[in-house]
């Protein structure tokens, strides 16, 4: 049976974007035939989470240069710079030869599943968490922080 194909690569975060789960379930599906080219797509849902995440979407170092100064926290920044390196490379010959490296690309998955489980689903649980608080002990909690 040809179809649906089933990926190879761990699921998605259920909190991941939409446009951005379509490029990461194309990648899980090429991932046995092609590991650079599934790692050259997680490079492209980078830079789309990028782009999700308010910057410009253009190129991935600014937007990454941007986000640590917004506060990005340094092992994210790791992750994001391990994507889009790795990722490159996948596209652009150089230092990483990912042929036959399977394993570079799984690692790959995992670190766009980390990151989005960072910067969307903790962010979603606290406001939800948040937002289930009385609603006097939210106005006294913006009170005090000059909201």
């Amino acid at each position: 049976m040809i179809y649906p194909q089933i990926g190879d690569a761990p699921l998605a975060n259920p909190d991941m974007p939409p446009d951005i789960r379509n490029d990461y379930d194309e990648a899980s599906n090429i991932l046995g035939q092609s590991p650079r080219g599934a790692a050259a797509l997680i490079r492209l849902c980078i830079q789309k989470l990028c782009k999700h995440l308010g910057q410009p979407g253009k190129s991935i170092n600014d937007d990454i240069k941007e986000l640590v100064a917004g506060g990005l926290d340094p092992r994210i920044q790791k992750a994001l710079d391990v994507v889009r390196v790795v990722g490159n490379h996948a596209v652009h010959p150089g230092q990483i030869e990912l042929k036959d490296d399977r394993a570079t690309a799984e690692s790959l998955f995992r670190l766009l599943n980390l990151i989005v489980e960072k910067m969307i689903s903790e962010p979603k649980h606290v406001d939800e968490v948040y937002a289930a608080l009385p609603e006097e002990a939210r106005k006294a909690i913006e009170k005090r922080d000059g909201k």
